[in-house]
C-alpha cells in the first residue's frame, strides 16, 4: 500500500488541475455550481489518484461520466481528455463469470434454506440468526455507502470499505490543509 503522504500529494496535485480546468470554463459560476464543482473534483481527483486499483475508484469514475449524467461534461472536464487518463485495471472476463457461477450457486443454497425451513415447523428465534439478520442488514447499508459495493462480496467489500475510508481521510486532510493555509494568507 502506498504511503498516506503520497497519497494526499497525488489527490492534491488532481483535485487543483481538475478545479482549474472547470475554473478556464466557466468564469461566473453561483455558489451552488462551485459546491458541485469542488466536490465533483475531489471525488474524481481521489477516485484517479487510486489509478483505477479499487473497486470504489472505478466506480465512481464510471458513474461521473455515464451517459445521462447531468454533470458529465463537468466530469470529463476534470479528468480531462480520454488521451491523458490513465488506464484502469479490467477484470478478466473469466472471472467475472467464475463470480457469476459462484453467485448464482448461492443463491440457489439460499432458496433450498428458505424452503427447507419454511417446511419446519416455527420455531422462536435463535441468537445466530438474529445476528445474521443484523449482520446482513448492516451488509447491505455498507454496500450502499461505498461506490460500486453493491456488486462485492463480504470479504472485498470490506477491503474496498478501509481502503476508502483511508482515501476520505487523506482528502479531507489536504482540505483541511487547505483550508487553514488559506486563512493564514488573508490574515496577513
Amino acid at each position: 500500500m502506498r504511503s498516506p503522504f503520497s497519497l494526499k500529494q497525488e489527490f492534491l496535485k488532481k483535485w487543483i488541475l481538475g478545479l482549474q480546468r472547470c475554473r478556464s470554463s466557466k468564469k461566473n459560476m453561483s455558489i451552488f455550481e462551485r459546491k458541485k464543482v469542488i466536490k465533483l473534483s475531489a471525488d474524481v481527483a481521489m477516485a484517479s489518484a487510486r489509478k483505477g486499483t479499487t473497486c470504489w475508484s472505478r466506480a465512481l469514475i464510471a458513474d461521473a461520466v455515464k451517459e445521462g449524467n447531468a454533470d458529465k461534461h463537468l466530469a470529463e472536464k476534470i479528468l480531462g481528455p480520454a488521451s491523458e487518463r490513465q488506464p484502469t485495471k479490467k477484470v478478466p472476463v473469466g472471472a467475472m463469470a467464475y463470480n457469476k457461477r459462484i453467485r448464482s450457486k448461492k443463491i440457489l443454497e439460499r432458496s433450498s434454506v428458505i424452503r427447507r425451513t419454511i417446511k419446519c415447523a416455527p420455531q422462536a428465534a435463535r441468537p445466530s440468526s438474529i445476528v445474521k439478520t443484523l449482520v446482513g442488514k448492516r451488509r447491505q447499508i455498507l454496500r450502499s455507502l461505498i461506490p460500486g459495493g453493491e456488486f462485492m462480496n463480504g470479504v472485498s467489500l470490506i477491503e474496498e470499505t478501509l481502503d476508502y475510508m483511508i482515501s476520505l481521510r487523506a482528502q479531507v486532510d489536504v482540505m483541511r490543509s487547505l483550508a487553514s493555509a488559506s486563512k493564514l494568507v488573508n490574515l496577513n
